[in-house]
């Protein structure tokens, strides 16, 4: 029977082991790169969104990022997403009604006014 010299910590090419041209280590730091942007990038959409809010619903930031959150809740639809309707809406004047509705409902919690050009709400 042959013997094997390697040692038990070293394998053979056909074995498992250590990549050694480290091809697995850089797919992971590219994943976590592309997180890493898409991460900037949304956090990026949901701070004007609140700017946005903030500024049109005369609230402070931290009611701004709570009527964001409570949109998102209300009408099942992820935050960054709603964020991304609020910014259309900012660029377009066009807003789904659920959205606009829950946004009311919030800023009218959250907020001493309504959103601009909203049709007034019977109280």
């Amino acid at each position: 029977m042959p013997t094997d010299d390697r040692g038990p910590d070293q394998t053979g090419p056909h074995e498992t082991g250590p990549d050694p041209t480290g091809s697995d280590q850089i797919f992971r730091l590219q994943e976590q790169v592309r997180q890493l942007k898409e991460a900037v990038v949304s956090h990026a959409v949901v701070d004007q969104a609140i700017g946005m809010i903030v500024a049109l619903g005369r609230v402070t930031p931290d009611q701004g990022w709570i009527v964001l959150k409570e949109v998102s809740q209300h009408t099942n639809i992820k935050l960054r997403n709603v964020a991304e309707m609020i910014l259309i809406w900012g660029r377009a004047g066009v807003m789904p009604p659920e959205i606009r509705s829950a946004l009311d409902d919030c800023l009218d919690r959250h907020g001493p006014a309504q959103i601009p050009g909203a049709p007034p709400q019977a109280r």
